[in-house]
């Protein structure tokens, strides 16, 4: 009787013990140096805080850029604490810090969770970001003609404006559907790019990954493995999209065996490019296709949020739909419809980058983890396995920084561009330790220059051919969502479009 009594005592002694050391562990962090804003620190109640950074990071991390400028402070998430730099300098600092201390592509693993969402080879094998830094970027004279013909022809589907009325759009969707026919263009050619079913499967695939990191993102780093395989959706849309591809990629295997170096007409395209390096590497035409869907997930997800974002600031001020036309015009009569057109558009650059300011993509940017313990020039330490991000959005409303950081100045960057020495170092796809929308640094995203082209592009061409406006009974710009980290224009608002009169 008597040992019947004492059984459960043994339980609780072990759970004593590892609340003990996780209470030890806490206590000996390094982490513990770090201010925590948005609430408690301390284990379990730090959940509390974590719960609260869902609906209310951004004035979480509003709070903490005030009190912490210039240096530091975390905040607890779901699964982790995030370290989160201030200020110019801290900015500058970590970028400078080598991937061996504060990696990047283990910070944006983390971020995408992009074991699950996007697979292992493409989260451990990053050869993608070379073909877009490189060969991408390099084709932008070349291939934009391409993508402006397909821009054309997908606005004037999805947006039908009539002369004799207006016409009810929701944009998000829309632009979700034009950037990626676009897009597709010259990442898979024709006929490929006009194939609906492709299509949405790319926009299904963007949406998807979004959805399944935010969900993985809730779970603590134990059970990530389990949940990232129930949860995420790629090895569906991959299966799916192999029907799509791989009588693409199969003929064009014929063609370079056949041919070589002798193939004249050989495509000069994303889809191309990621063969050609397969081939080296042996890889297989389930990981081309694989990578596909990686660069599609870049370029839609981004791209349709930002032009979602400036088109809304249009709608709600259509007295600057004039001034844009004004110095578009005479230059698509000059250069026609190419990259040295686009680069000469200033206030239309400044319209984009300006929005992307005001707006933001994420909360975050520059994201890292830390691979050893990192102590800053400030003495803090970043302990091993730490997420590091600098507070991008709070950086882009610093006054110290932006005259009138709460305005939105549609030609802030143009006028400052006609300082002497400065007509490059505002343009839209440019990175600063003030403006990291792209992140800053050699991890600063690949296809910056692409999307860029792309996106002034489509608003040259919806803003010469079309009028836009709110709803008078909701004339204002719709609020945008915020949700974690995460930055959406509105999903469910609409803008009257009607052809330009």
């Amino acid at each position: 009787m008597q040992d019947l009594l004492w059984t459960p005592y043994p339980h609780y002694a072990y759970i004593l013990a590892i609340a003990l050391v996780y209470l030890t562990v806490w206590f000996l962090s390094p982490l513990r140096s770090i201010p925590t804003v948005g609430g408690s620190s301390l284990p379990v109640l730090s959940y509390f805080t974590a719960r609260k950074f869902i609906r209310h990071a951004k004035s979480m991390v509003r709070e903490g850029y005030a009190k912490y400028r210039g240096s530091v402070f975390k905040i607890a998430m779901l699964d982790q604490w995030l370290v989160v730099v201030t200020g110019p300098s801290m900015i500058e600092e970590l970028r400078k810090h080598p991937d061996t201390e504060l990696s990047f592509n283990e910070g944006i693993g983390e971020f995408l969770q992009t074991r699950y969402t996007l697979g292992q080879d493409v989260h451990h094998n990053t050869y993608h970001i070379d073909i877009i830094r490189e060969k991408l970027t390099r084709s932008i004279p070349t291939i934009l003609s391409d993508v402006i013909d397909e821009l054309a022809l997908a606005v004037r589907e999805h947006i039908p404006a009539r002369d004799d009325g207006w016409i009810r759009v929701n944009i998000l969707q829309k632009a979700r559907d034009i950037i990626a026919r676009a897009s597709n263009r010259v990442f898979v050619g024709l006929p490929a790019c006009r194939n609906t079913e492709f299509l949405g499967l790319a926009v299904s695939f963007t949406l998807d990954v979004v959805q399944d990191r935010t969900t993985i993102n809730r779970f603590p780093n134990l059970v990530k493995p389990i949940v990232g395989r129930m949860v995420s959706n790629s090895a569906n849309n991959l299966k799916r999209a192999i029907p799509h591809l791989k009588p693409f990629i199969e003929e064009r295997r014929r063609k370079m065996a056949e041919y070589g170096e002798d193939w004249t007409d050989k495509p000069n395209d994303m889809l191309q490019w990621i063969l050609e390096e397969a081939i080296v590497r042996k890889t297989s035409d389930e990981a081309i296709v694989q990578r596909i869907l990686l660069v599609n997930f870049a370029a839609i997800h981004t791209s349709s949020n930002s032009i979602t974002h400036a088109i809304y600031h249009l709608a709600e001020r259509p007295e600057y739909l004039q001034p844009l036309r004004e110095e578009i015009e005479p230059i698509i009569r000059e250069e026609g419809w190419t990259k040295a057109a686009m680069a000469k558009m200033w206030k239309l650059d400044s319209f984009l980058r300006e929005s992307q300011r005001y707006n933001g993509i994420n909360l975050f940017s520059v994201m890292r983890k830390a691979q050893k313990d990192v102590t800053l020039s400030n003495g803090l330490t970043i302990p091993r396995g730490t997420l590091v991000a600098a507070a991008a959005e709070s950086t882009h409303h610093d006054d110290a920084l932006y005259t009138d950081a709460e305005v939105f100045d549609p030609f802030r960057f143009a006028r400052q561009r006609e300082a002497e020495g400065e007509s490059t170092k505002h343009q839209f796809a440019n990175t600063s330790v003030e403006y990291v929308p792209f992140g800053h640094g050699k991890h600063a995203c690949p296809g910056r220059f692409f999307a860029a082209n792309e996106l002034k592009a489509m608003l040259a061409y919806l803003v010469l051919n079309y009028d836009m406006k709110f709803d008078e009974a909701h004339p204002t710009r719709p609020a945008n969502v915020y949700m974690g980290y995460s930055i959406i224009p509105s999903p469910t608002a609409e803008v009257l479009f009607r052809k330009r009169q």
